[in-house]
């Protein structure tokens, strides 16, 4: 299992204590100092759709120029800027198997680590 984020990200922190508690095994993907490939972005786009995971709630999209942000046109747009501005991605991005989510539910994370 591989879980993205970015380590300052109290979400994220949420996230691992609640992995570590329940002794669920995983590979951290640190996006600060990492990145992610536009063939990540592009397989996260097709299995849930772009806008699952571009975060527009947060800081780092309420601090773009309006300019940049009415740029966005198209999907390409979106994960090209995603690519630049890894903190925009809703975290953690959770992958395991066929098993994709973005962001902390300890409902939905008990499901699925839980037996």
């Amino acid at each position: 299992m591989k879980v993205y984020g970015i380590t300052n990200c109290n979400t994220v922190k949420k996230a691992l204590d609640w992995l570590k508690a329940n002794h669920v095994a995983y590979e951290f993907h640190d996006f600060k100092k990492l990145g992610v490939s536009p063939e990540k972005l592009g397989e996260w786009d097709a299995k849930a759709g772009y806008e699952k995971f571009m975060n527009k709630q947060g800081l780092t999209w309420k601090q773009l120029d309006p300019a940049v942000k009415e740029s966005i046109k198209t999907k390409a747009d979106a994960l090209q800027l995603l690519q630049l501005k890894t903190s925009m991605i809703k975290r953690p991005v959770i992958e395991d198997g066929d098993f994709l989510f973005f962001g902390f539910d300890e409902v939905e994370y008990s499901k699925k680590f839980i037996k």
